[in-house]
């Protein structure tokens, strides 16, 4: 997997080496050799990764992590700080500066490999959730980057798979100050709990007693229902092969023993801030794609929806020779309710229109604004009689119950008409269908209204 790295590192040595490395591997590399150019490559969306030197005159590297961490425009850059520093609380600093590791020179070029090509990947779906979720702006939801960013990492529930009960006590102590945890021996037992709860990580032990704790990892990230769930492997000093593979096939991060607690907890709060920025985005996307399909004002679905959908059950349905019914609702004399009583109280008829409408439908009937006060309702597999029945007992209960408005402090006469058509073998597609509903509804209001009318034979 080709992505452009970005090396900041102010000794031009250290860059030439690692660029020459990654050159090999065929990466593109690019180079900074201060904060502020580093920064700026980064903001101008020209990596996809950084390798972070942290030593530095003027701005050092635990500074450059905070700046691209806390910013909305960087934020899902993974950053990896490669440096001469040792000690544990120099580790703990990069990770609470938001780094996504903390790799200490001289480096083993195989993890390195590794680590890159995970991270990598993991961008990958993230670029395309905010993309996708930057178009929701459109929609006035505010702005899904700022609102990921700003996500503590705290306050999850953790499943813990952990057969060592010294080491499953201490680790559940560290991480109970910030989280929920749960701890599970049997990995089989995991793999079912992990299935059915709501967890928003998992940490596994490898070295389970009887069981090959990579294959657990691959398993939960086979899974649909969690596979955004992050998981993280803790593995022995000598594992360090299989730490390799677990981070090739997509584990999302690892801890050797003996474990740092306080290294344990940075690291689990950088997967789920992480993982929440992408469930954030996730959710953002989910958000504009209904609103894209809906009706701001009833709920209901848009004319874009069923002009899609309608065509799609059309195609369906011809070969099949399956039924599909229409029925067109119009509410009687709407522009007389809006003039008597101002458009908020039409809005507020509308509303409880589309209300009523939902309680007497099933799920798979498609139910959408047409314009106006016009409702369309499209009914799969219902022949002529049924939708006529449906029809009219719309119809009534439309009519028997008064529609509040202005706030509920009054309440005003409604009626209906409905014209009711239905796909015929010979129809070219749902306009024909359409045209006769319509008709259909016409003759409905020509009538005296408030009735059902079918299709002209």
């Amino acid at each position: 997997m080709s992505a452009r790295i970005l090396i900041v590192d102010d000794l031009f040595p250290n860059v030439k080496l690692l660029e020459t490395k990654l050159s090999l591997e065929y990466f593109d590399v690019l180079a900074a050799m201060n904060g502020p150019d580093a920064i700026s490559i980064c903001e101008k969306g020209l990596c996809d990764l950084v390798l972070l030197d942290v030593m530095m005159p003027g701005m050092d590297g635990f500074e450059i992590c905070r700046r691209l961490k806390s910013s909305p425009t960087t934020a899902h850059l993974p950053v990896v700080m490669v440096t001469a520093l040792d000690q544990p609380a120099d580790r703990l600093r990069g990770l609470d500066a938001g780094a996504d590791d903390f790799l200490t020179k001289p480096i083993d070029d195989t993890a390195l490999f590794a680590r890159v090509r995970n991270l990598v990947r993991l961008k990958a779906v993230t670029d395309e959730l905010r993309q996708r979720a930057l178009a929701s702006r459109e929609f006035g939801m505010g702005d899904p980057l700022a609102l990921a960013t700003a996500e503590d990492g705290q306050n999850a529930s953790i499943l813990l798979v952990e057969d060592r009960a010294s080491s499953a006590e201490r680790l559940s102590a560290a991480l109970s100050q910030h989280h929920r945890v749960t701890v599970v021996a049997d990995p089989h037992d995991a793999l079912v709990l992990a299935i059915e709860g709501d967890f928003e990580l998992a940490l596994v032990s490898l070295d389970l007693q009887g069981f090959d704790g990579l294959r657990l990892c691959s398993q939960i990230l086979s899974l649909d229902r969690i596979r955004n769930m992050p998981v993280m492997m803790i593995a022995e000093e000598n594992e360090r092969a299989r730490v390799i593979r677990g981070l090739e096939f997509g584990v999302h991060d690892y801890l050797l023993r003996p474990v740092d607690r306080n290294e344990l907890v940075a690291r689990v709060r950088t997967q789920l801030r992480r993982s929440r920025f992408s469930e954030t985005l996730r959710g953002a996307v989910q958000a504009s794609m209904e609103m894209a399909v809906t009706d701001g004002l009833t709920g209901l679905h848009n004319r874009r929806y069923l002009d899609s959908h309608l065509a799609v059950l059309f195609a369906d349905a011809a070969p099949r020779h399956r039924a599909v019914s229409m029925l067109m609702l119009d509410i009687d004399r709407f522009k007389t309710i809006n003039d008597t009583y101002g458009h908020d109280a039409g809005d507020e008829v509308l509303r409880s229109f589309a209300n009523r409408i939902r309680l007497h439908t099933r799920e798979i009937d498609i139910v959408a604004r047409y314009g106006g006060e016009e409702v369309v309702i499209i009914l799969p597999d219902a022949e002529p009689e049924a939708a006529h029945h449906i029809a009219e007992r719309i119809r009534e209960r439309i009519e028997a119950v008064p529609f509040l408005i202005q706030r509920e402090t009054r309440d005003i006469h409604v009626t209906v008409s409905i014209g009711v058509a239905c796909r015929h073998a010979d129809d070219s597609g749902p306009a024909d269908m359409l045209k006769r509903a319509d008709l259909a509804l016409y003759r409905a209001k020509s009538s005296g209204r408030n009735r059902v009318e079918a299709e002209a034979a």
